[in-house]
């Protein structure tokens, strides 16, 4: 967060910035700790302890939540459905969308604004909006595949098509801005040298981008992660659904037998991954999403 703030205060400049906001942004960030630190500390108590002294320390660690949840609520296949999904979607997403938002970056032609703007509304289109859309094209397309191409279908597959479809807006609208913040005269000189437009993208543009590529990739790493909207629309099958929303059958079983402290390992188990990759690639998140700001 501190890092964040400075670079924020760098690219603003002169612009004032009341310490009030300041100081709300330092109480966000505490809530946030103290409610992910709560919320690991629930996961090793009793129902009984929660209620009854929900602030305090555990007095007998009950690490048999996790695996109590980890059984009951299946996690296991859906946590690899959500680690293959995450991994495999997260790396398409950046495949497709760099070499586009490189194009939209450096081409001289009137058609690349208009479309740079396309994919800035897409970013306000409520996936809500879109459900009975969705519905339709993942019966249209389980169909066609088992009655005209392959025999069978795999609602994953069809899962990780509109994922990615729904996340390439942002990665293009933030690596255009971050490929338009590179310096031209190296790519220039690499063209004297006789490097091809593939060499050139492969070979200098790539590294280059590096902060800008990581950014994109982490935060749809985290954004899959925690899809469900999209998973219950297209997913039938509850072997083939992910962490999320086991999480969230696990919820609904289990808010009648008051299994409070697995629920709460639950919650540990889906959240705590994400908490410990932001953590890790921080600031290489903050470099890659300030550093197109003034373009």
């Amino acid at each position: 967060m501190t890092v964040a703030l400075r670079r924020i205060g760098r690219f603003c400049g002169n612009v004032f910035v009341p310490s009030f906001t300041v100081g709300a942004l330092w109480l966000w960030v505490a809530f946030n700790i103290v409610l992910v630190l709560w919320i690991g500390l629930q996961s090793l108590k009793t129902s009984g302890e929660i209620l009854q002294n929900p602030f305090g320390l555990p007095a007998d660690p009950q690490w048999q939540n996790y695996g109590t949840v980890w059984q009951l609520g299946q996690f296991a296949s859906a946590a690899l459905n959500s680690i293959v999904i995450t991994g495999v979607g997260a790396l398409l997403i950046v495949a497709i969308s760099a070499p586009a938002a490189y194009v939209l970056a450096r081409s001289s032609r009137k058609v690349a604004g208009p479309l740079t703007a396309y994919f800035a509304i897409g970013l306000s289109i409520p996936l809500q909006t879109l459900a009975v859309p969705i519905v339709v094209a993942k019966l249209g397309v389980s169909t066609f595949m088992v009655d005209w191409v392959t025999g069978w279908w795999d609602d994953r597959i069809t899962l990780m098509v509109f994922e990615v479809i729904f996340s390439l807006p942002f990665a293009v609208f933030v690596l255009t801005g971050f490929f338009r913040s590179l310096p031209r005269e190296v790519e220039e000189a690499a063209e004297v040298d006789g490097a091809g437009p593939v060499t050139l993208f492969r070979r200098i543009v790539l590294p280059l981008a590096r902060p800008g590529l990581t950014t994109v990739l982490v935060l749809n790493i985290i954004g899959l992660w925690n899809s469900a909207l999209l998973v219950m629309l297209i997913v039938s099958d509850p072997e083939q659904r992910t962490l999320p929303v086991a999480l969230l059958n696990l919820y609904s079983a289990m808010q009648y037998s008051s299994d409070w402290g697995g629920l709460f390992a639950g919650i540990v188990i889906l959240v705590y991954p994400m908490v410990v990759l932001y953590l890790w690639v921080g600031r290489r998140i903050i470099d890659g999403m300030t550093a197109g700001m003034g373009k």
